[in-house]
């Protein structure tokens, strides 16, 4: 697996996962085998039995999403950790977790698929909590660098494109508290979009599994720096000036490669 090669040459410390954990309907519960098929058993390189941070995804919702917040899957697996919102601390950069998929209008009015609210319900309040509480810990971070990951896109030019939910209400807290970059899944692709009003850049990891080839809207974005639509993954080198970001094809081979510091910008 290139994944574990490219984990091995640059000696990574964890690994993110941006949703969509178990597709296409979730887990049935936490002793669905799938947890130990589509988990344990594909990521098996020695570089990627490291801590997993994870999100849930809006297939994950269409499943039992409590079970896979359970401390029955890391008795199963150590490395897994999904929880609905949280924070990690990797000592010169936070990266805040953000439950995104209840922020999405349609999921509640579609009838074409059911998903699993539990803990969700009243939904304005549960989203201004979690705005609230990751406003709170933006603030009061110290860190020199700010991530933020979510499942769904704020800006994208993939399927789904930009997402107006996220853009009214989350978009505007990590404009005022000085986030770095946002980092999704959701679109089966690979991109790279720069914002206009902050220095913050949008990053879409969500081509694991599959990829919708030639699925894509405005192609001719002004502030698209990079758009694949196949199959691949990212990575982020984080020092103390310079953050360096690289995406991958499945077979390791690097197609974009960006650096960025707290004083200088520059595409490599």
């Amino acid at each position: 697996m290139q994944m574990g090669r490219i984990g091995e040459e640059l000696a990574i410390d964890f690994v993110i996962s941006t949703g969509d954990n178990f597709y296409d309907n979730g887990l049935k519960g936490e002793t669905d085998p799938a947890f130990v098929e589509s988990f344990t058993n594909i990521y098996t390189a020695k570089s990627l039995q490291k801590q997993w941070y994870t999100v849930l995804g809006n297939h994950d919702y269409r499943g039992d999403a409590v079970a896979q917040m359970s401390p029955l899957l890391q008795k199963i697996d150590s490395r897994w950790l999904c929880l609905r919102s949280f924070v990690v601390n990797a000592e010169i950069a936070d990266i805040f977790f953000v439950d995104t998929t209840p922020f999405i209008n349609d999921y509640f009015i579609n009838p074409e698929h059911v998903y699993d609210w539990r803990g969700v319900i009243p939904t304005k309040s549960y989203t201004s909590y979690a705005l609230r509480d990751l406003e709170v810990a933006l603030k009061e971070s110290r860190a020199k660098w700010k991530f933020v990951v979510g499942h769904h896109a704020i800006r994208s030019v993939g399927h789904h494109g930009d997402t107006p939910e996220l853009v009214e209400n989350l978009l505007p807290v990590l404009q005022a508290n000085d986030v770095d970059l946002y980092m999704n899944g959701h679109d089966h692709c690979l991109e790279h979009i720069s914002d206009d009003k902050s220095p913050i850049q949008f990053l879409t990891s969500g081509a694991g599994s599959k990829a919708w080839r030639g699925d894509l809207k405005n192609l001719s974005h002004e502030d698209l720096k990079f758009f694949y639509d196949g199959q691949g993954f990212m990575s982020v080198e984080i020092g103390e000036s310079d953050i360096v970001i690289v995406f991958y094809d499945v077979f390791g081979k690097v197609l974009h490669r960006w650096s960025m510091s707290k004083q200088l910008y520059s595409d490599i």
